[in-house]
């Protein structure tokens, strides 16, 4: 977008010229917290069920954007893998907020709020945990602790499991 394209230098306005479409922060979702990094998964496993032009045209945005990065597959030639850059990693603060503020005022269901739970209960030490995570799996930068995202992972999957309140 050119400069004199946008409303105002305003940096709500400018983040949210950038993320304020229906689907960016989906997908940038998916990948920081599904680890979804191909194209297929992206469109198969998203609970929102995107569709598949819409999908290609927010990666190409997000890509354009710098906010993710796509490179081909080295497991498959006609696969390309997409990967969170720094600044969509340093987005971690801004979701975990977001999806605190959907548990209390929104009627968000239990099993899918129950990562947002335990983001906002660990705040900044468990953000700048995942975002070191995320950087180790999106980046190549060394591991430096336990994951973060398995732990979210788990709690996700507790909550589904039959039997457990608010599971199918």
């Amino acid at each position: 977008m050119s400069s004199n394209a946008r409303r105002s230098g305003c940096p709500i306005n400018l983040t949210l010229e950038l993320l304020g479409d229906r689907w960016s922060l989906i997908v940038i979702r998916d990948l920081m917290f599904g680890n979804r990094r191909h194209f297929r998964e992206l469109l198969a496993l998203s609970e929102e069920g995107i569709a598949s032009n819409i999908l290609a045209d927010r990666l190409k945005r997000l890509v354009a954007a710098g906010l993710l990065t796509k490179s081909a597959d080295p497991a498959h030639r006609q696969k390309a893998v997409y990967s969170l850059t720094e600044s969509a990693i340093q987005l971690v603060p801004l979701l975990a907020t977001m999806g605190a503020w959907g548990c209390r005022h929104t009627p968000a269901s239990p099993e899918l709020a129950i990562r947002a739970k335990l983001l906002e209960d660990g705040g900044p030490p468990l953000w700048e945990a995942f975002m070191d995570e995320l950087r180790s799996l999106h980046r190549g930068l060394p591991a430096t602790g336990p994951s973060v995202l398995m732990q979210l992972q788990a709690a996700y999957e507790a909550a589904v499991a039959p039997g457990t309140v608010g599971s199918p």
